[in-house]
């Protein structure tokens, strides 16, 4: 368990000195700031990266980390809300917008395929911070059940668009949807898996066609 900094009594100001003002900017860029530890906890996980790291790569010290996030527990849960506020749309937002269910489906896997390889032209690690999390297996069950949310998120969005082609008769209402679901978040969560030990995009693209090409038969219900 990750210990917090004692608590210290704020020292008198000397009897010449003029007491520090209240509500005083913080001397450093909290979303930058941020934004590195996520970077940190994503490429290394929880329980790898310690206070120092945290501090190297933020750029503050330990009591302006405490100060500002709590604790590193604290910090992990806010870094991994930044990280869905931030790439959930790279990924989500064609699905959302497509007309069917296929486009929905082809649309999540090709994203995720550029997303997860960084292809997208930014610096940050490969694979998917929520997807690759093992806090709740290191003995953080708080923070393992905010991971184990943000996955079934997924889960519960693709069952609803696969619902919804139901009702549109896009696909055949045999269709086993729960299994059909977590078999794309399945792939979903394997390309991550794979980008992270350095599958390209174009690799993972062939993944999500060969996916794609049974659609038809298997999904639809057509011969």
């Amino acid at each position: 368990m990750q210990n917090s900094p004692p608590a210290r009594s704020p020292a008198a100001p000397r009897e010449n000195q003029p007491a520090r003002g209240r509500g005083r900017p913080r001397a450093f860029d909290r979303e930058a700031a941020l934004s590195e530890a996520m970077r940190l906890f994503w490429r290394k996980g929880f329980a790898a990266t310690s206070i120092a790291d945290l501090t190297q790569a933020m750029g503050i010290g330990s009591p302006s980390l405490y100060a500002a996030f709590g604790s590193k527990e604290a910090l992990y849960a806010e870094a991994l809300r930044h990280y869905g506020a931030r790439y959930e749309a790279s990924v989500w937002a064609r699905f959302a917008a497509a007309a069917t269910a296929r486009e929905a489906i082809e649309a999540l896997l090709m994203d995720s395929a550029a997303a997860l390889t960084g292809s997208s032209g930014r610096a940050e690690p490969c694979g998917c911070m929520v997807t690759l999390s093992m806090v709740g297996s290191e003995g953080h069950a708080e923070l393992g059940e905010i991971v184990r949310t943000a996955r079934a998120c997924g889960l519960e969005r693709v069952a609803a668009r696969l619902a919804r082609a139901v009702a549109e008769g896009e696909v055949a209402a045999s269709v086993d949807l729960p299994s059909l679901a977590r078999f794309v978040m399945t792939v979903q969560g394997g390309l991550s898996l794979q980008a992270r030990d350095g599958a390209s995009r174009a690799e993972l693209e062939a993944v999500a066609r060969h996916v794609m090409l049974g659609w038809d038969q298997r999904v639809a219900g057509r011969p």
